[in-house]
């Protein structure tokens, strides 16, 4: 358990700024999705709504989302040794502070005071837990993001806030984002956690309404007398963490669903059945933008042995066999493969496959494999097992290049950032390239060479 006082002069700002966070990747929901969703906010205290989430609010009311909030407590304990304040008395101050904050940030949001005593939230986690579930019922889960104090901030309150959160969340297939606030003033830039984080770029109007909201929270940012035991608790220097143009949170993505290879082939093989070119790969700037980056990131100019793992229709794969002196394109829709070959039958030395990864595989060994938007369509037993295959089959020195849409993927247990993680850990090859943008990620890992 971390040890900290508000009263700590914790790491600065300046610090934080020094360390990169600002280069975190966005969160990859654009305003199209956020219309679409329900957001459930979970807030200890008044006041943690605005620190940790008050941007992402005024961004979700621009956006049109729907938004519950729930406070759990009134924050009664803030002054424990107040000469001038009860505890009674503070909570009324401070549930009124609250409600003119929200009413600034998300006018349109609902919210609901759970009535939990300050600091004893560890003891109702049962209670916060059917709030969550009651605030989500009848709502797709896969369209569902509870958001809520870092699991890990340090403060009792909000690490059972969020350890809760966690937990209905992965029992519910929900989105999670988790806020953190103490962490910034405890915590140092050399602590790897906060780099797997997300941030969220806030608009000048997004600032401007949660330093709004903020204000509202007079009892924490402004002394309540000038009594001893009345001093303010929030100062100026820690406040500075949360003037940032954008909010960061720890963001594990809904995987409600399930699904494996062997729904992948039921599902891809019914998509392209209907429509030859289901994902617009032909016509869509963006995918051919995409296939532009992927060419372009390859080290070499030519390779012996090409596979792609995940070919679809093949409007990839006939870039990359023109690259390859053999090429095997394998995918486990077979309608989407009668298009790859008919798109590969003017290469001699390339063909088209039905196979689903990873149980099948073909024969050979290659020094260029691409895994391109297909990795979190398998499970994480099924992607461990795929990338076994991969390192056996790899040629020395040869290139693995995985690219993947970084957007929510409804009903499936992966996304980008799990694939791309869990291609690094299990294989440990070096990182040759990676670029990074709001809706894919492209990266290029090369196989060791033999030992001299």
């Amino acid at each position: 358990m971390v040890t900290f006082s508000h009263a700590d002069t914790g790491t600065s700002e300046a610090a934080w700024a020094a360390s990169g966070v600002a280069a975190l990747p966005e969160l990859p929901l654009d305003a199209g999705e956020l219309a679409a969703m329900t957001f459930v906010v979970l807030a200890a205290h008044p006041d943690d709504e605005t620190l940790g989430a008050g941007g992402l609010l005024a961004k979700l009311r621009s956006a049109g989302a729907t938004v519950t909030i729930l406070l759990c407590t009134a924050g009664e304990a803030s002054h424990p040794d107040s000469q001038t304040t009860t505890p009674e008395q503070l909570a009324a101050v401070r549930l009124a502070e609250f409600d003119t904050a929200v009413s600034g940030l998300a006018p349109s949001a609902t919210w609901r005071f759970l009535e939990l005593r300050d600091g004893q939230l560890a003891a109702n986690a049962d209670r916060i837990a059917e709030a969550v579930r009651e605030a989500v019922t009848g709502q797709p889960a896969e369209n569902v993001v509870v958001v809520a104090p870092y699991r890990s901030d340090g403060h009792t309150d909000h690490d059972t806030l969020g350890t809760v959160a966690g937990d209905v969340a992965a029992a519910g297939g929900h989105g999670l984002l988790e806020y953190p606030i103490w962490y910034w003033l405890w915590a140092e830039p050399e602590d790897a956690t906060w780099k797997s984080w997300v941030r969220v770029p806030l608009t000048p109007a997004d600032q401007r309404a949660k330093a709004d909201a903020m204000r509202a929270h007079a009892s924490q940012i402004e002394p309540l007398s000038e009594q001893p035991g009345d001093e303010t608790l929030l100062s100026q220097t820690f406040l500075e963490h949360f003037t940032r143009p954008f909010e960061t949170f720890a963001w594990h993505p809904s995987k409600a669903g399930s699904n494996s290879a062997a729904d992948a082939e039921r599902i891809f093989d019914e998509v392209h059945s209907r429509e030859d070119d289901p994902w617009n790969y032909t016509s869509s700037w963006y995918e051919r933008r995409k296939r532009a980056l992927t060419l372009a990131a390859l080290p070499e100019e030519s390779y012996e042995s090409g596979l792609e793992l995940g070919c679809s229709i093949g409007t990839l794969s006939e870039e990359l066999a023109q690259r390859c002196r053999q090429f095997i394109g394998v995918d486990a829709s077979g309608a989407a493969v009668t298009q790859a070959a008919e798109r590969l039958a003017r290469f001699p030395a390339a063909e088209a496959r039905h196979l689903t990864m990873p149980h099948e595989w073909p024969e050979g060994s290659f020094d260029l494999v691409v895994l391109s938007e297909t990795g979190y369509y398998l499970s994480a037993e099924e992607l461990s097992e795929l990338l076994a295959r991969i390192q056996a089959a790899a040629r020395p020195g040869g290139t693995l290049l995985l690219c993947h849409w970084r957007h929510p993927i409804s009903g499936w247990q992966l996304d980008a950032e799990a694939v791309h993680s869990m291609a690094r850990s299990q294989l440990a090859w070096p990182t040759q390239g990676l670029y990074r943008e709001k809706d894919f990620v492209l990266e290029v890992l090369l196989a060791p060479h033999e030992a001299p």
